[in-house]
């Protein structure tokens, strides 16, 4: 595959880096922006934020994601589609895209808090170590994203929903949507967090974030593309948009469940990373392409 990232443009980024740091801000802040929500009321916007947290893994591939000239490359081919609408990202990401020139008439959603790093048994407690309410609003991003990942037992979690429900309310006093991702979590026999797939409980944690918060009017929810259609479709009447996780080789599964799930009216779009950048079968353009139809083509 054909890279979109030329030797020439990554050391010139690199170099700019150094020699001239103001610039990133200013191609940020100057790029062209759009209206949130286009005609269709659809949105498939592409995950990147996950080396903030230390998730550098996809697949088989241990560290693929550290790899930051891959990403960018990746990055700016999935962004050439015009049926993808922006990105999820934190700074250091956001800044070189908009360097490069990929965000122009995209939509940026900016990562918040990724303080609770992955192999930590204290990372349930989880700060804003990315961007916070003005930063989003100074630098014109479109919305912002945090997470908040419920255990029963840590006293961190209720921490992060204080934090969390802090960025709401910040957001929300600029008009500016907060895209809230809560997911179950356990912890295994070493007190190591784990993503928990127990629906159930997922059940009852959309309708608790649902409620954070003392207006809902900017609210939006990431959910996983397992979360069960009734919860879908009846807990709430916030806009959702699902995430996929890393797939690995069940990426036809990945895509079955978003079809499925995108049929309920609520559900607005993916907030996908993996899947798309990095997919099993290595072919970024056409996983994009795939999500690209399912979202904006009627599950075509």
């Amino acid at each position: 595959m054909t890279s979109s990232l030329t030797d020439k443009q990554y050391s010139e980024l690199t170099q700019a880096r150094l020699k001239s740091p103001e610039s990133f801000k200013k191609a940020l802040v100057n790029r062209k922006r759009r209206k949130l929500i286009g005609k269709d009321g659809r949105l498939l916007i592409v995950a990147a934020d996950h080396t903030a947290r230390g998730i550098i893994s996809a697949g088989n591939e241990k560290y693929i994601i550290a790899n930051r000239r891959l990403l960018l490359d990746r990055l700016l081919r999935s962004l050439s589609n015009p049926n993808v609408d922006g990105v999820l990202a934190s700074a250091d990401i956001v800044e070189e895209l908009a360097w490069l020139g990929a965000l122009e008439s995209k939509l940026v959603f900016g990562t918040m808090n990724r303080g609770g790093y992955l192999g930590t048994t204290w990372g349930l407690d989880d700060p804003m170590t990315a961007y916070d309410a003005d930063s989003i609003a100074e630098l014109g991003l479109d919305a912002g994203k945090v997470l908040v990942r419920f255990e029963d037992t840590d006293i961190g979690v209720g921490r992060t929903i204080e934090y969390v429900v802090e960025a709401m309310r910040l957001l929300a006093e600029r008009k500016i949507v907060c895209l809230v991702e809560p997911l179950p979590y356990k912890k295994d026999t070493n007190g190591m967090p784990m993503l928990d797939k127990s629906t159930d409980r997922l059940d009852k944690i959309v309708s608790i974030t649902a409620g954070f918060g003392s207006s809902a009017s900017y609210t939006w929810l990431k959910l996983p593309s397992w979360t069960n259609h009734v919860t879908l479709r009846e807990s709430t009447t916030l806009p959702i948009l699902l995430l996929g996780g890393d797939p690995g080789e069940n990426l036809d599964a990945t895509f079955e469940e978003w079809r499925g799930a995108l049929q309920i009216p609520n559900v607005i779009g993916l907030v996908a990373g993996r899947p798309l950048l990095y997919p099993f079968n290595n072919d970024v353009e056409k996983s994009v392409d795939r999500a690209a139809r399912l979202v904006h083509v009627s599950g075509a």
